[in-house]
């Protein structure tokens, strides 16, 4: 049994309130500053203190009456009252106290949380509509792309069949254009294989750890455990590092790479050195601001030692198998030793445009979704409605993959065999959207807030970008197989 002794009213620090110190505390209470504490990993909140009607005069709360609720040895619930309000008066002291109140009650320890859960926010009927709607689209999308690409294809392999019926003059005269001209080139490596191969092996990896940590979390209820989210996601990247190895050591095989081993090295530490690097970054603000954000050297020294004992040999066992067991390039058509020159299009056919417009359906099956990501990760609510984003990133990755699929085709008829992820363009959507946010639905202001929130904003938007070319590229890399597999190349 958890130790009931009740705690009166106690006096833990007395404030010698300075003018700056007052300034600090006006300026909090005019600003409407709260703090949040955790007992138990139960967290509470209290807000600083507050004005008169007038707004001349400020008040500072300084009694915090804590009542914990217990059933057996286990805490099951906590609440903060603050009382004492005493106005700020420069060259003053004042008394900080606290009390403790025990009770019992008859809330079990694994619904302990339900009191913090929103259901009228996360189950709102806009959720329910907005994953309705992607579903939708997702139908619609793939019962639209299948249908104009098989009768597409149908009609191309039926020009190229007759096409090969012809005598060589015939054909000599006769007016050739479509995706079978780039034969020669389609499989061309990419202009940048290493950086190219360790985008796709990442993304790959980061695809994996999303599914995996979102299966985990729909079980554990990870919510109920204060860093349990981001230690579970940390674990999962590092043990599934050999998938990052696996196809990034293969695709870099395949397209004839030879430094396999800078490869590797690119590949295992690409993401970690983004996110350690921005982490980093944003650490030296906030030790500049003494803020509480600021992560311990013991813990940024934990994280190197995990990459570079944990991350980079598994990596390196990834790559091995890979170059082994699927390095070899099994393409359906031979490339060519001279490349093919890209004929002239219309504007709307150039690469750059269709990348653009290749992130609009994605981020439009996702973006109600990322409001209550950014909601529960920027304002403080519990997300628990995991569910929702595993069908989420299911309706992304088939989104992905269709929009990608279209876009590679309608290149490769404009005889356009230059390799890039349109896919990709979903990030700068998520990164756009990100400024609305911040401006219209935060209250954030200040170096350190700006640059912690546009900072992590811009490691989230990369890290799903590169998802999302990875799964695009998979995608589309077998729809192409296929097409050329089936039709006769001389």
């Amino acid at each position: 049994m958890i130790p009931v002794d009740e705690v009166l009213q106690k006096t833990y620090c007395e404030i010698d309130l300075d003018k700056a110190k007052r300034d600090a505390f006006v300026y909090a209470i005019k600003n409407h500053y709260w703090y949040q504490m955790y007992i138990d990993d139960l967290p509470i909140w209290g807000i600083v203190g507050e004005a008169d009607e007038n707004g001349e005069d400020h008040y500072l709360w300084t009694y915090k009456k804590l009542e914990i609720g217990f059933n057996g040895n286990r805490i099951v619930d906590v609440n903060l009252t603050s009382e004492g309000k005493v106005r700020l008066v420069p060259n003053t002291k004042i008394a900080m106290s606290y009390s403790v109140k025990w009770k019992k009650s008859d809330v079990k320890f694994e619904d302990r949380f339900d009191k913090y859960l929103d259901p009228s926010f996360f189950q709102h009927r806009i959720h329910w509509f907005s994953i309705f709607n992607s579903f939708m689209m997702v139908i619609f999308l793939v019962g639209l792309v299948s249908m104009i690409l098989m009768r597409t294809l149908r009609k191309d392999y039926a020009r190229y069949s007759k096409e090969e019926e012809m005598d060589d003059m015939d054909r000599d005269l006769g007016d050739e254009y479509g995706w079978k001209q780039v034969h020669g080139d389609v499989f061309r490596p990419s202009s940048h294989p290493l950086i190219f191969s360790s985008l796709i092996g990442s993304g790959c990896q980061i695809f994996s750890v999303s599914l995996i940590v979102i299966i985990v979390a729909m079980v554990e209820n990870l919510y109920t455990e204060r860093g349990s989210m981001l230690s579970t996601a940390i674990f999962v990247y590092a043990a599934t590092s050999p998938v990052n190895g696996y196809f990034g050591g293969s695709l870099y095989a395949k397209q004839g790479g030879r430094r396999w081993i800078k490869q590797m090295f690119i590949g295992a530490f690409m993401i970690p050195a983004m996110v350690c690097g921005t982490a980093f970054f944003i650490n030296f603000i906030a030790i500049y601001y003494h803020a509480s954000r600021a992560i311990p050297f013991g813990t940024m020294v934990a994280v190197c030692c995990i990459c570079f004992f944990v991350i980079l040999p598994l990596n390196l066992v990834g790559t091995i198998l890979g170059r082994n067991l699927s390095g070899q390039p099994n393409f359906p058509c031979r490339v060519n030793a001279v490349p093919r020159p890209i004929p002239e299009k219309k504007w709307f056919m150039e690469p750059a445009v269709i990348v653009c417009l290749g992130g609009i359906l994605p981020f439009g099956s996702i973006f109600i979704e990322m409001y209550f990501i950014f909601t529960s990760f920027w304002a403080y609510k519990i997300y628990y409605v995991y569910g929702f984003m595993m069908l989420v990133l299911v309706i992304l990755c088939i989104v992905t993959v269709c929009v990608t699929i279209v876009c590679t085709y309608f290149l490769l008829n404009a005889e356009d065999y230059r390799c890039f992820l349109s896919a990709a363009s979903t990030a700068v959507y998520v990164y756009m959207y990100s400024f609305y946010y911040y401006f219209f639905k935060t209250k954030m202001y200040g170096l350190f807030q700006t640059s912690f929130y546009f900072g992590y904003m811009a490691v989230f938007s990369t890290a799903l970008g590169i998802m999302c070319g990875a799964v695009g590229y998979m995608g589309t890399s077998a729809f192409v197989r296929k097409i050329y597999t089936n039709v006769k190349i001389d």
